[in-house]
């Protein structure tokens, strides 16, 4: 064999054993990001986005949301703590929000924390007695 041919080969080796591993890896992220964003807790943010005035004030109707949901949910015997990020689609314009959820003795996950970006400043969604942010142009 002359040693171009070996070096084809090796070339078809390594090229196989990379396509390989970036198939395993692409396959785990698809997985962790599908597991994530089709959570309970994922639902239940998503619910709360929805539905809260002051986030409808400022982009208007929710319309949807982006495709990757991202963020941590950890889960220790009958109790748990998520926070997740979403993008936020709207009828006036698109931000990024942060939804801090728990549950405890395994009843379902509540919304503890709640913010959105516009313009560089964080908005809290949780504040009760804050005035709405005014609705942009």
């Amino acid at each position: 064999m002359s040693t171009k041919k070996i070096i084809l080969i090796i070339a078809g080796i390594v090229g196989v054993l990379v396509l390989i591993v970036a198939v395993f890896v692409g396959a785990i992220t698809w997985f962790v990001f599908h597991k994530i964003s089709s959570s309970d807790a994922a639902e239940t943010a998503r619910t709360y986005l929805r539905d809260n005035k002051t986030l409808k004030q400022d982009i208007g109707e929710v319309n949807d949301f982006g495709s990757f949901v991202t963020g941590q949910i950890n889960v220790q015997n009958a109790d748990g703590e998520a926070s997740l990020h979403f993008k936020v689609i709207g009828e006036k314009r698109t931000v990024n929000a942060t939804v801090d959820l728990s549950y405890r003795s395994n009843r379902n996950w509540r919304v503890t924390g709640a913010s959105y970006e516009r313009d560089g400043e964080t908005i809290d969604l949780m504040r009760p007695y804050d005035s709405a942010p005014t609705p942009s142009p």
